[in-house]
């Protein structure tokens, strides 16, 4: 089984993705290493979806018994944060702290958005902790420097990242669940619109459901939104709810 490292608590493959260990030389198979489980594992995730991986699939595709995994990798769980550290890229910068902390923000959460939307498997992946690995720290560091000089407390920084962020995971899963149940009706968004506008205008009545009523006779329905409305709405609300914090936290 693989190791834990005695300095950091970390299974030893993720004390090797920080260089803390020096990778494996041999393997119980010529060539096999924890980059090329790695990557059989995102593939599988990609054609697949995350359900799909599993450490006997894994093996498989790599034509290796699934017990010559477990030198690399302890479990499923640490298998899945290498492959979110593998698809990661860090985020841009440096940061400009003159754009101000609110665009820093906005594109620190809409750079999350486009990695989910690339890699929906992403989004299936149970989270069973706090950020760990390499790329993940470099996140967070990069969102809490842009609140860095917005006089909200270290505390606060924290709380505001796991808000954005928590927001940005949301709206990509809803996202890419609603742009599917489309897809499986065959017709363009706009008539899948209309068509759930009607049935509902079946369904309800102004006497049990005014404000329904009062919304569908709006006509807000008979079209769908962009594909970023509903993200950037989202996003606005979020971050003028973030600007209220630190002016009240400004406040003498």
């Amino acid at each position: 089984m693989a190791q834990v490292d005695d300095d950091t608590g970390l299974p030893a493959s993720l004390a090797t993705a920080w260089g803390l260990r020096e990778r494996p030389s041999k393997g119980p198979k010529p060539g096999l290493s924890l980059d090329r489980i790695v990557d059989q594992a995102v593939e599988l995730a990609a054609a697949e979806g995350i359900d799909a991986v599993s450490m006997g699939r894994v093996a498989k595709g790599l034509g290796v018994a699934t017990m010559s995994l477990y030198r690399y990798v302890g479990a499923k769980d640490e298998l899945y944060v290498l492959m979110q550290e593998a698809v990661y890229p860090v985020p841009s910068g440096p940061w400009d702290p003159a754009t101000g902390w609110r665009a820093g923000l906005a594109r620190w959460a809409a750079e999350q958005r486009r990695i989910f939307q690339q890699n929906l498997w992403l989004l299936r992946i149970p989270i069973s902790g706090p950020p760990v690995s390499p790329k993940s720290v470099v996140w967070m560091e990069r969102g809490l420097a842009v609140l860095a000089d917005t006089g909200l407390s270290e505390g606060e920084k924290i709380s505001v990242i796991m808000l954005v962020s928590g927001f940005v995971r949301q709206e990509a899963l809803l996202m890419s669940d609603v742009a599917a149940a489309m897809a499986d009706t065959g017709l363009p968004p706009d008539a899948v619109m209309r068509r759930y506008a009607r049935g509902l205008r079946v369904l309800t009545d102004p006497e049990r459901h005014p404000a329904m009523t009062r919304f569908l006779d709006s006509g807000a329905m008979d079209q769908a939104d962009e594909p970023d409305a509903e993200f950037d709405f989202g996003l606005a609300c979020v971050l003028d709810g973030v600007a209220a914090l630190i002016e009240r936290q400004s406040r003498p």
